[in-house]
């Protein structure tokens, strides 16, 4: 079905209210993976037209995402990638382990933006960053839209790095799954446990009682609850 194409109409609401010059999108991938790392990109845009087709990366097939995601890495101004591993994620909770990928992200940039707009109604950015919030924005801001193609792209492009890289990894599907549940990844770690590349404080664990051990405790009870929503899909 089609799909309205983003426009820089919260980018220009920024420069008028602001004064900011430079605004970069960002928008993370594998928040609700099992295995590998949050990935986080910023990419800054200008007001430029975009490639034609741009939305989220969900919206868009494999193959066009990736030729996309090509185009958009020459087409945008800047952009930078910030990741933060499943040990991260396990010391840090989610809320904070996407704070740490977004500013490394962020800071990998060439120059530091003056504002950023952040898919979704949360800030995990926070100061001293300008933060706006926009639901969806990943269909709806030209620059939110560009960074949810690239983080998407390559992180998956990761994922499949380590299945044809390792022997231990190539069970899990991660080619095909990207780390997210999918029936070959639950059986995989119902046979062999988890990798050094899973996320071992995630309730998943709880549902194996053969590896239930290996289960990391998270800091703290505050931590474990933003990130419940994160869990969805450990029914074995």
């Amino acid at each position: 079905m089609p799909y309205e194409p983003p426009t820089h109409t919260v980018e220009r609401s920024l420069r008028a209210t602001t004064g900011a010059r430079i605004i970069a999108g960002v928008d993370e991938v594998g928040r609700g993976a099992w295995a590998g790392p949050v990935t986080v990109c910023a990419a800054v845009t200008g007001l430029r037209r975009p490639p034609a087709g741009l939305t989220d990366s969900k919206l868009i097939s494999p193959k066009r995402r990736a030729e996309l995601a090509q185009e958009l890495e020459k087409w945008v101004t800047s952009h930078a990638l910030g990741h933060a591993s499943p040990e991260e994620i396990d010391e840090l909770g989610m809320t904070a382990a996407l704070r740490l990928a977004a500013v490394r992200a962020l800071d990998a940039l060439p120059v530091r933006p003056d504002a950023v707009i952040l898919d979704g109604k949360h800030d995990y950015l926070g100061r001293p960053w300008q933060v706006r919030t926009v639901i969806k924005g990943d269909q709806s801001c030209v620059a939110v839209a560009a960074a949810s193609v690239i983080a998407k792209v390559r992180r998956d492009a990761m994922m499949a790095e380590l299945e044809s890289g390792s022997a231990e990894c190539a069970v899990f599907g991660f080619g095909d799954n990207a780390g997210y549940p999918s029936p070959v990844h639950k059986a995989a770690l119902r046979e062999w446990g988890p990798t050094p590349h899973h996320r071992l404080s995630w309730s998943y664990l709880d549902a194996l009682p053969q590896w239930r051990h290996l289960k990391k405790v998270r800091v703290s009870a505050e931590a474990a609850a933003l990130e419940s929503g994160g869990q969805l899909g450990f029914d074995f």
